[in-house]
């Protein structure tokens, strides 16, 4: 159990690094955005298969944690909070559903189509609620969160 969650962590970090290299984002930062993503998805995954909630309650709860730890990243940081916030939604975002979302209508099979492109866009939706909903806690309140990890000058 323990095996299968550092896998899903470690598998996510490297993901979002990945990730985060694409979008050029600075080298100081790729450690912060593999822990932010690494941490969102194990907090999504191990919603879905240990407390047996539904991938949209995960990928909303996960999101809100991400977008939560990326606005503090980037207030302790001083630096834009997008860079973390892009990099660590990476591995929440229901890429197997769009494709196979895709793959059922140039199949012809309607019903799962269907399907898949409800699930996907309740999962898009939940992302979206999940940013919305960080994003009304005052700057105030993340910049005294923040300033419990901010760096101190030498």
């Amino acid at each position: 159990m323990i095996m299968t969650v550092l896998f899903q962590f470690i598998a996510a970090c490297f993901g979002t690094v990945a990730f985060s290299i694409m979008f050029y984002v600075p080298r100081e930062y790729y450690l912060y955005c593999g822990l932010i993503g690494g941490g969102g998805w194990v907090i999504c995954w191990c919603i879905v298969h240990y407390l047996n909630f539904s991938n949209i309650t995960g990928t909303f709860i996960a999101t809100a944690c991400v977008v939560f730890l990326s606005r503090v990243c980037g207030t302790a940081l001083k630096c834009p909070a997008t860079l973390f916030m892009l990099s660590g939604i990476f591995p929440l975002v229901p890429g197997v559903g769009i494709y196979w979302t895709v793959y059922s209508m140039i199949m012809g099979d309607m019903q799962e189509c269907s399907r898949y492109g409800r699930q996907t866009l309740c999962l898009a939706a939940a992302i979206v609620l999940g940013i919305i909903f960080v994003f009304e806690i005052p700057q105030k309140a993340i910049a005294r969160i923040a300033g419990v990890f901010k760096r101190k000058k030498s």
